[in-house]
């Protein structure tokens, strides 16, 4: 099998969309997927089987999303650009603006589309995520509107959209949803729509379903509200893996570096920006009286490296090195830095065969650039 490799199990994804649109039936809650955490169009057949929509934050992720889901694109974007904000309105079903600036900036679009719905991004201040790079709240967020400039709801705007997560699990929404509605709570009545966003790590192990799903009930009864939810990871969470292969073998000051056909930068740039250590298969608890190596990129910047890892025997030139988990916000992230080439992309079907779907090359690379 060519190296490396994305390989999704269709048989994972299948069992995530099924818990979630078992989520979306008991709640009456719309379930989008966000494409800045997966965006493997190629499965989107798969997907729609389960929910109707995506949610974008571009023209580019809109017109993808377009392709397959007709009509159902939630948009959000920090600052929308002039030249394109007409034409994502008219992919787009829902439309948030991040501040009442922009707004105002475009009253021409909205007034000349009134069949729309368009709204708000609000910032509640509330600090869920662990990593300060991924924090939507953090101190002097550039994200959504706090309650202090947000007193009463300008003209045709319907609905409220908040996003807080990142890969949280329910208690961090409970939170989120509580100081809501302490800062926001006459507005909640006032709409028509509320999008509690994504970062919702709803099909993890331990994630509390009955009670969010007891909560979204509560909060669309209460408020007479149509709800969203918008996650990224959750789809594709644990349903598939990167396959590489060692290429060399380095020794320096009695630490050992497996060399790999894959970089940390180019095709798993969140081990280096959270920073995270992804697992291993065939990996150990570390253990230096075991075989101990970092796991080194491909590409010649100094970092392109994690570790360490232990393993039960020694490592050798061919092996294979298999990292889990690595389906959501790694293709999306990719990039060519170096000239490294992209993975191939492959599906495991329900039969067990490996279908290749998508492979690199020079021309990938060349026309990057100008």
């Amino acid at each position: 099998m060519t190296s490396p490799i994305y390989i999704l199990e269709e048989q994972l994804l299948r069992k995530n969309l099924a818990l979630i649109q078992h989520i979306q039936k008991e709640t009456q809650t719309t379930f989008i997927l966000a494409l800045k955490g997966f965006a493997m169009w190629s499965v989107f057949p798969i997907i729609k089987e389960y929910i109707t929509g995506v949610t974008a934050s571009s023209l580019n992720e809109a017109l993808l999303g377009n392709e397959f889901f007709q009509g159902h694109i939630h948009t959000y974007s920090p600052a929308y650009l002039p030249n394109e904000f007409a034409e994502i309105v008219a992919l787009s079903s829902h439309i948030t603006f991040n501040s009442l600036t922009q707004y105002a900036q475009y009253q021409y679009v909205i007034k000349n589309n009134p069949s729309k719905n368009f709204g708000l991004r609000i910032n509640p201040q509330q600090q869920e995520a662990t990593i300060e790079l991924y924090d939507p709240s953090t101190k002097g967020s550039r994200l959504g509107i706090t309650s202090a400039d947000l007193t009463t709801l300008p003209e045709v705007i319907t609905g409220l959209h908040i996003h807080n997560l990142c890969e949280n699990n329910f208690d961090a929404l409970l939170r989120t949803w509580q100081k809501v509605e302490e800062d926001f709570g006459p507005l909640l009545y006032q709409i028509e729509w509320m999008n509690l966003g994504g970062g919702h790590l709803i099909t993890q192990k331990n994630y509390n379903i009955d009670a969010l799903i007891t909560l979204l009930n509560h909060i669309r009864d209460k408020y007479n509200v149509k709800i969203i939810m918008e996650p990224g990871s959750a789809y594709a969470w644990e349903t598939g893996y990167l396959q590489s292969t060692i290429l060399d073998i380095i020794e320096n000051n009695n630490i050992k570096t497996a060399i790999l056909d894959v970089s940390f930068t180019c095709h798993m740039p969140d081990c280096l920006e959270m920073p995270y250590l992804p697992k291993v298969r065939n990996s150990i608890a570390l253990n230096y009286d075991f075989p101990t190596y970092r796991l080194g990129g491909i590409s010649c910047l100094s970092g392109d490296f994690v570790g360490d890892y232990s393993f039960k025997n020694s490592l050798k030139i061919g092996d294979t090195i298999i990292f889990e988990d690595m389906i959501h916000y790694t293709m999306v992230k990719n990039n060519m830095f170096n000239g490294v080439n992209l993975p191939s992309i492959a599906i495991k079907r329900l039969n067990g065969t490996i279908e290749i779907l998508k492979q690199f090359n020079y021309l990938d690379y060349r026309n990057r650039l100008s």
